[in-house]
């Protein structure tokens, strides 16, 4: 189960992390970067393209070791990939090969649950995500909005303490991706998790999160963190219709445009 013997979920303390380019020159993605996800708390990030919010996601990880300072899970600092973590990708993260209950049961078959449990585990969380029907389908016989409902429950099926998402909607279509936000409430909800949700998306980080987090141009640092005071449960498309919903776009954007433009003109400097 859940576990934050320290009392914060996530901690990132004085992170930098410096990646070596194939020519050899030093390139810095994050710089001093401090960060706290509260236990059972929404944390949405944002920032320019580029600007290193993935490279965040994968240090809390474990993917990657920090150049510099400390990231810490329940207290305990991070030494490698941990079971506690789970992790949403852009792209499908489903084996091809395996049907939609294989995949969801391969997360517990790893962690030693024995099959029929991990069977029984999986239906539960396909019914959840509305795939009951679908469990010998492959994931090429399935829409996009459905192989990320795979994705989703093959993610929630391990009880992760902490769930990663990293742009995990953006290759959907804007219905499809509306519905998906709504799914991911209403699976969190009540799960404990703490989540952090990378997205490029200002609408999205709003409707979904407790706390938006807005990284500076690169090497990405916190510029300013927000308080989303709007009641759940919330439904994505009612909640941006809700004036104070609109207030608060306001003053993020405020913050947020200022990165987007000082991203653009780096970009047009190099250009010419």
């Amino acid at each position: 189960m859940k576990s934050h013997a320290g009392g914060q979920a996530i901690e990132l303390r004085g992170v930098s992390k410096v990646f070596r380019t194939p020519s050899g020159v030093a390139h810095t993605a994050v710089r001093e970067l401090d960060l706290i996800v509260r236990p059972g708390e929404f944390v949405a990030v944002v920032g320019p393209t580029g600007c290193g919010k993935s490279t965040t996601l994968t240090l809390v990880s474990g993917l990657e070791e920090p150049t510099e300072g400390e990231v810490l899970l329940g207290g305990k600092p991070v030494r490698g990939i941990s079971e506690q973590v789970g992790f949403v990708f852009q792209q499908d993260a489903t084996f091809p090969w395996r049907t939609v209950l294989s995949n969801v049961m391969a997360g517990p078959r790893f962690r030693g649950v024995a099959k029929a449990d991990a069977r029984e585990r999986a239906r539960e969380w396909l019914a959840k995500v509305g795939l009951s029907d679908f469990e010998d389908r492959y994931p090429h016989q399935l829409s996009g909005g459905q192989r990320k409902r795979v994705a989703l429950a093959a993610t929630f099926v391990n009880d992760p303490a902490v769930l990663l998402m990293d742009e995990p909607f953006s290759a959907l279509d804007v219905q499809t991706r509306a519905l998906m936000s709504d799914e991911l409430l209403h699976l969190w909800s009540g799960t404990g998790s703490s989540v952090v949700f990378v997205t490029h998306d200002l609408e999205e980080s709003i409707a979904l999160a407790d706390r938006v987090v807005v990284m500076t141009a690169g090497p990405a640092t916190v510029k300013e963190v927000f308080e989303i005071d709007l009641p759940r449960p919330r439904t994505v498309e009612e909640i941006r219709l809700d004036a104070r919903f609109v207030e608060i776009y306001r003053e993020i954007w405020s913050s947020l445009g200022e990165e987007v433009r000082i991203t653009r003109e780096r970009g047009a400097d190099r250009v010419a």
